[in-house]
């Protein structure tokens, strides 16, 4: 189980404020500097998706410690 401690944290972090970043910049999220940007619009959804990625690889590494006993 602590094997994937170190996927599982940083891509709900990551995953979380992708969806954030991603929201400001289309503009759903208003009232900062980032509301409205189509940068914000364009990275929000890279960190989202790399932060999916690695919550996938944590259940993939959980699902084989499983197996393994």
């Amino acid at each position: 189980m602590k094997r994937i401690w170190p996927f599982l944290v940083p891509g709900v972090i990551l995953a979380a404020v992708g969806l954030i970043w991603t929201l400001q910049g289309t503009g759903v999220i208003q009232g900062s500097a980032m509301s409205g940007s189509s940068l914000w619009a364009t990275i929000g959804p890279v960190v989202l998706l790399a932060g999916i990625a690695l919550v996938v690889v944590a259940v993939v590494v959980a699902a084989r410690g499983r197996r393994a006993r």
